[in-house]
């Protein structure tokens, strides 16, 4: 197991502009996961944190599937994963989908906020993990193909990332390039880069 003092060493600090919640600060995306495991429990308080995401006329179009690691369920995943994200990714402590549903279940049509409702309820995941000391690292690096086959999606669901989910761990457990990434400077940016005043 990683000491405290050597995770801690880890925690990428933002070099902020304007006072933000400390939580919106101390949430980054690690690839380096320590040994401890993740309880169902401590999930649940995650997917809470997720089902209370704000959505269009409140139709919650997101599915999360999870495994935890050492289950045939988690191999599964991690197999859905590029060549890229394999390395690092096998350390974490759950692996999750997040799938949103592309229909309005009132009435079927075509729902186009589905993916930024889905990102809310991410968001507010990945924020919740923080306040208990998990960090997670979103992917985009997956086969969609397989992850379709894998779940058996419907036709109006779509794989919009794989989650790595797991309590922060030493950088030196990650090989090159991953190693110098875990522990290069975050940045953004401007304010002014991504703002325009009418």
């Amino acid at each position: 197991m990683d000491s405290l003092e050597t995770i801690k060493e880890n925690i990428k600090e933002p070099q902020t502009n304007y006072d933000i919640h400390s939580l919106i600060q101390k949430r980054w995306s690690p690839r380096s996961f320590s040994d401890k495991t993740i309880s169902e429990e401590q999930l649940f308080e995650l997917f809470e944190a997720a089902r209370w995401a704000a959505s269009a006329n409140n139709e919650q179009p997101w599915q999360y599937v999870y495994a935890f690691k050492n289950s045939t369920g988690f191999g599964q995943l991690w197999d859905c994963l590029l060549p890229g994200n394999r390395p690092w990714a096998k350390s974490a402590a759950v692996l999750m989908v997040a799938i949103q549903r592309k229909t309005f279940k009132k009435n079927g049509k075509l729902n186009p906020w589905a993916s930024h409702d889905l990102g809310m309820a991410n968001a507010q995941l990945l924020l919740q993990a923080a306040h208990r000391d998990i960090y997670g690292h979103m992917m985009a690096g997956f086969d969609k193909e397989k992850v379709n086959a894998l779940l058996s999606l419907e036709k109006d669901s779509a794989p919009v990332c794989i989650m790595a989910l797991g309590y922060l761990g030493s950088a030196d457990r990650l090989v090159e390039p991953y190693k110098t990434r875990e522990l290069s400077p975050r940045n953004r940016l401007s304010i002014q880069e991504f703002t325009t005043v009418l």
